[in-house]
């Protein structure tokens, strides 16, 4: 293979250049037929008058822009070959620009904007900021290192830009009217630095149309109407000869070509993280109507879900109240003329010993006539066991429950609901250790039940009296028969299991009659779950509107931040940065919006959570939730920041460069 010295630096042949006539209209050709041949180590002036196509000339020369045909050749190597990743390393790692314009990034320092195209070709952070110091040390700007552009002179943003121009070496510099805004003293200081750099070895082109400064060249080319009318060289070409301080002459061999040092995606990162944050907080007011867009959208999404989910969990809670793991079983009449069948206690006892089977309890009661002094009340007295207040998640509030002992004797005692509390015992200040009358039956009461309302359509529970099985059995109703039973799953979840293991021995105890009915709450607690949940989800979509609003808020500020920053897109891809590099510095800024926002969003939520729960109102916050609404907003920042920043990364970089 041919080494990258053995032919000349940089090749022109028949280089054209027009702009328009795609849709019909007129046609400028700007560049008529260029044949120019650059070596190592030389200085060169290209002048001409304004509109001569010099500067386009620059653009091509600096990869910034592509021939409209003919054909460009650097080391040897056709440039028309090269993808857009391959000339960005071109740029960064063989040429330097300095603009008239100067082209700093404003919200940068002077150091920053130096160390521009290291980050890009991936060199350490410490070796980066020493070089980068260095550079302007030597040109005189050693103390305004911390410096933004604003608060230096035009000569010392040249000097800057001259620094950034050498920072990956500076093989080649581009200077483009490198006088034309500064001041005499400014401008001769520039000369000086432009006649070292060629004297060290750099290949310095020079566009100008003072032919004044294109004196200080070697070699001036002149430019009229896109084509070279005049050369003139101090002496050929070959016979300058390299300085040995000279940058040693790039490697365009494929393995090499586009590529950057291992790790630079961190400085890169670094860079985009900074560059992010200082362009949200120089437009803070911007910033935060975009946030409030976010924060909204994040908090409406866990406010709503841990209301839901709060409702639902106290209507779930007070469901369970009524047993949601509970089957009813009792006597059914299989035809109409068929008698109801019974459920005996050999059946309960039977029923006991299944596995699914957690507690069982006959029930045998009726509506009684119950007298407390000189008032009848009607109310509803069950002989029940032991585990009642267990089974059926009803405890005690005042007094006790009766025991196992008590219901083997079958003890005259009662507990009794909060109604009956109000109605028989209104005017007694502690009902506890009372007599009532149940069927002229004298009971004791022992206990106090806590309050448990009714169920959809059911009579009101607590206007319930209940006594051991065995003392309504002997002493009430004279049937040692269950009225019904109370059987309570061993889980919750397997409640229909649970029935059929039931229904089975059932079917065997009574020879295949279905004489019997099982019924449970379970369906109805869990269709009322199923309610809830879709309400939550109703409501967790009426807050998601909120979140894709402040993504498109998200979306609109990106575009205007491209719109406002497209200067310093074309700075950053002139000092090497690769399309990927563009993309992510803006993807990096609408995630770190989204990211600000998405955390005051959920702190925003919990101090409303607080603020309902002092208020009463049933709120049960989900980690899930939580992190569901932030990633959402990460998400949607990133879905909706995607196509500014790719807008941003496909910008031409001539086309950047020279917006307003």
């Amino acid at each position: 293979m041919t080494t990258p010295d053995a032919v000349p630096l940089i090749q022109l042949r028949d280089i054209r250049k027009a702009y328009g006539g795609e849709d019909g209209g007129p046609r400028v050709e700007v560049l008529r037929g260029i044949d120019l041949t650059l070596s190592a180590g030389e200085f060169v002036a290209i002048v001409g008058a304004s509109g001569s196509g010099k500067s386009t000339l620059m653009n091509i020369l600096g990869c910034l822009d592509r021939p409209s045909s003919g054909e460009y050749r650097f080391a040897g190597e056709d440039v028309a070959d090269f993808d857009s990743d391959t000339l960005a390393w071109l740029r960064r790692e063989a040429f330097g620009f300095v603009f008239q314009g100067y082209h700093l990034i404003p919200s940068a320092s002077a150091q920053e904007n130096v160390e521009m195209p290291a980050i890009y070709a991936g060199t350490p952070a410490a070796e980066r900021h020493r070089r980068a110091a260095a550079l302007l040390e030597r040109l005189g700007l050693g103390s305004r290192l911390g410096n933004r552009p604003h608060q230096l002179s035009g000569g010392q943003q040249q000097r800057v830009s001259i620094a950034r121009a050498l920072m990956n070496g500076g093989h080649i510099i581009l200077a483009d009217e490198p006088t034309g805004a500064l001041d005499s003293r400014s401008g001769t200081e520039v000369m000086a630095l432009l006649d070292e750099l060629a004297a060290q070895g750099h290949v310095v082109i020079l566009i100008t149309h003072d032919r004044d400064v294109a004196a200080r060249a070697r070699r001036i080319i002149e430019v009229r109407d896109g084509l070279i009318v005049d050369d003139r060289p101090a002496s050929a070409p070959s016979a300058a000869p390299l300085p040995a301080c000279a940058p040693p002459p790039l490697d365009l061999r494929a393995g090499s070509r586009g590529t950057v040092r291992a790790g630079a995606w961190r400085a890169e990162l670094m860079d985009a993280l900074r560059a992010a944050w200082r362009a949200l907080w120089l437009n803070r007011f911007r910033t935060a109507l975009t946030l409030l867009g976010i924060v909204i959208g994040v908090a409406s999404v866990v406010v709503m879900l841990a209301v839901g989910e709060g409702s639902k969990r106290q209507v779930m809670a007070q469901m369970g109240a009524f047993g949601s793991n509970i089957i009813y079983l009792g006597g059914y009449s299989p035809t109409p003329r068929s008698p109801e069948g019974r459920i005996s206690l050999d059946d309960v006892a039977a029923l006991a010993s299944l596995p699914q089977v957690k507690r069982i309890m006959p029930v045998n009661g009726a509506e009684t006539v119950v007298r407390y002094g000189n008032v009848d009340h009607v109310m509803y007295t069950g002989g029940n066991g032991v585990d009642f207040p267990a089974i059926l998640n009803w405890p005690v509030v005042e007094g006790r429950f009766f025991t196992a002992e008590e219901d083997a004797a079958a003890a005259p005692v009662a507990v009794i609901g909060q109604k009956v509390r109000e109605r028989v015992f209104k005017d007694v200040a502690d009902p506890i250790g009372r007599y009532l009358l149940i069927e002229n039956v004298p009971f004791r009461v022992i206990g106090l039940l806590a309050a448990k309302g009714a169920a959809s359509g059911d009579s009101d529970s607590d206007e319930r009296i209940v006594v051991p099985y065995s003392a309504a059995s002997v002493r009430l109703f004279g049937s040692h028969d269950p009225e019904y039973v109370i059987i309570a799953a061993a889980d919750a979840d397997r409640v229909h299991e649970a029935e059929q293991a039931i229904d089975r021995l059932l079917l065997r105890l009574h020879r295949g009659v279905r004489d019997f009915e099982l019924t449970n709450n379970a369906a109805m607690i869990q269709a009322e779950a199923r309610t809830r949940n879709s309400l939550s989800l109703m409501l967790g979509a009426i807050a998601a509107i909120s979140l894709l609003v402040g993504g498109i808020g998200v979306m609109n500020v990106m575009l205007m931040t491209v719109r406002e920053r497209t200067r310093e897109i074309g700075i950053r891809m002139a000092t090497g940065a690769r399309q990927r590099d563009i993309l992510r510095q803006f993807l990096t800024e609408a995630m770190m919006l989204s990211l600000l926002g998405g955390l005051a969003g959920v702190a925003s939520a919990l101090a409303i959570g607080a603020g309902l729960r002092l208020a009463d109102v049933a709120v049960v916050f989900s980690p899930a939730a939580a992190l569901g609404a932030f990633a959402c907003a990460l998400a949607t920042g990133m879905l909706f920041g995607y196509t500014p920043a790719r807008q941003a990364a496909r910008l031409d970089p001539v086309i950047a460069l020279t917006r307003p």
